[in-house]
C-alpha cells in the first residue's frame, strides 16, 4: 500500500487553501499512518534548522547535535527523553512511542547550515535524544543524507543507536570515515531476550545488536557500547552482568560504559507504572531505592560500580574508564562515553584515553 495514500493531512498541490493542521506543530506538512507501522502516526515537518547547540556548561564531549526524529517507536519504557515530547503537547507515555515527528528536510537544511562561513566543523552527535535509526528510518532514509552532508563538509560525527538498520549505511560510514573522524555506538544493556522484548519492545533484540557490533568491527569501524540502563533486580545479577560483558567482548566492542537506571520526571512515572503492572513485587523496592529523586541510592550505585569493574576486567575491558564512581556523582556515572563513540577514539579493544571522559550528560539530555 502506498505511503502517500495513508496521509491524514495532505498539503494541497493545486493552489487551494491549506488544510488546517491537525496539531500545533511548526512546519507540519502532513500526518501519516500506514499498516506497516500499526498504531504509530508520523507527523512530517519541515525544519528551519536542525543543528542544535549543546547548552553551555554541559558535561558532554561535543557541542552540537542533530536529531531527525522526535518521539521513538522503540518504545523503551525507561527512555530518558520522554519528557521532551511534552514540549510538543504530546504526553511522555504512549504518545512518545506512537506520535513520531519526522524532519523530512533534515539533510537539505543541514547541508545549508554546514556551508555557512561561521561553521568551524566541531563534532556533531546523532542519537542524543531519540534514535536516528528507529524503524521509520527505513522509510524516510534521512540518515544517508545527513552523514554525507557532515562528511562532505569536513565535520566529525558520532552516532548512538539501538537500530540495526545502521548496517544499511556501513558502506557510507566507511566512506565518511575516510574523510572525517567517525564514532559509532550501540546501546545494549542486557542479553536477556525476553526482558528486552518486554521493556524495549520496538528495538531489535540483544542478539541482533551484538551482531551489528561485530559487523561494524569487521568493517574496520569503531563501536563503543553504552550498557545503560542496568535495571535493579532485573539485569544487575552476576549472571546477567557476566553474560553482558562476555558478549560485548566476543563481539569486539571497542569500549563499554555502564550505569544504573536513571528516572527523570516523565520517565519515572511511565516506568513505575510498567513495574507495578509487570513486576508488582518490585514496585515498593524501586520506590524506596529511588526515593523522590531520579537516581538510585548512593549505596546501590557503589555496589553496582564494584560489580561493573569486576566484570569489565574479567572480560578484557580492564583499562576502561567508562563507569565513573570517583566521587559517586550520578551526573557523571551515567554520562561517560566509551572508546569508539567519540570520533577521536581510534583504539582497539578496551579503552584508556582520557579524551573520552566527561560526557555523560549527553546520554541524559533531551536535545532536539
Amino acid at each position: 500500500m502506498r505511503w502517500d495514500a495513508q496521509a491524514l493531512l495532505q498539503a494541497p498541490g493545486d493552489g487551494s487553501a491549506a488544510t488546517p493542521a491537525l496539531l500545533p506543530l511548526a512546519g507540519l506538512v502532513r500526518s501519516v499512518t500506514t499498516p506497516e507501522f500499526a498504531g504509530i502516526t508520523f507527523h512530517e515537518v519541515t525544519a528551519k534548522s536542525v543543528l542544535n547547540r549543546v547548552p553551555a556548561g554541559s558535561r558532554m564531549p561535543f557541542e552540537w547535535t542533530v536529531n531527525p526524529y522526535r518521539g521513538c517507536s522503540h518504545a523503551c519504557v525507561y527512555c530518558f527523553a520522554r519528557k521532551s515530547h511534552t514540549y510538543l503537547d504530546f504526553d511522555a507515555g504512549l504518545d512518545f512511542d506512537s506520535q513520531v515527528v519526522v524532519k523530512v528536510n533534515a539533510a537539505e537544511v543541514l547541508r545549508k547550515e554546514l556551508a555557512k562561513p561561521s561553521w568551524t566543523r566541531p563534532q556533531v552527535a546523532l542519537g542524543t535524544n531519540t534514535d536516528p535509526y528507529q524503524r521509520a528510518e527505513g522509510r524516510y532514509r534521512l540518515m544517508p543524507g545527513i552523514i554525507a552532508a557532515l562528511a562532505d563538509s569536513g565535520t566529525p560525527l558520532s552516532i548512538l543507536t539501538k537500530g540495526t538498520l545502521l548496517a544499511r549505511d556501513i558502506p557510507l560510514l566507511k566512506s565518511a570515515a575516510a574523510q572525517v573522524p567517525v564514532g559509532l555506538g550501540i546501546s545494549l544493556a542486557m542479553t536477556d531476550e525476553a526482558l528486552s522484548e518486554a521493556i524495549e519492545p520496538g528495538t531489535p533484540g540483544p542478539r541482533a545488536r551484538l551482531k551489528l557490533v561485530s559487523r561494524l568491527r569487521e568493517a574496520g569501524l569503531p563501536c563503543g557500547v553504552m550498557a545503560m540502563p542496568i535495571l535493579p533486580w532485573l539485569s544487575d545479577s552476576d549472571e546477567a552482568l557476566d553474560a553482558l560483558f562476555a558478549s560485548l567482548a566476543a563481539a569486539g566492542a571497542t569500549g563499554v560504559s555502564a550505569g544504573a537506571l536513571y528516572l527523570k520526571p516523565g520517565t519515572r512515572e511511565w516506568f513505575m507504572k510498567w513495574i507495578a503492572a509487570n513486576h508488582p513485587g518490585l514496585a515498593g523496592r524501586y520506590r524506596r531505592l529511588y526515593g523522590s529523586g531520579s537516581y538510585a541510592s548512593k549505596e546501590y550505585r557503589t555496589w553496582l560500580a564494584g560489580k561493573v569493574r569486576y566484570f569489565k576486567a574479567r572480560h578484557g575491558f580492564a583499562f576502561s574508564s567508562g563507569f565513573s564512581h570517583r566521587d559517586l556523582d550520578p551526573r557523571e556515572e551515567e554520562a561517560e562515553y566509551p572508546a569508539g563513540i567519540i570520533p577521536e577514539a581510534r583504539q582497539g579493544h578496551g579503552e584508556g584515553n582520557s579524551a573520552q571522559h566527561g560526557g555523560a550528560a549527553g546520554a541524559q539530555q533531551a536535545l532536539f
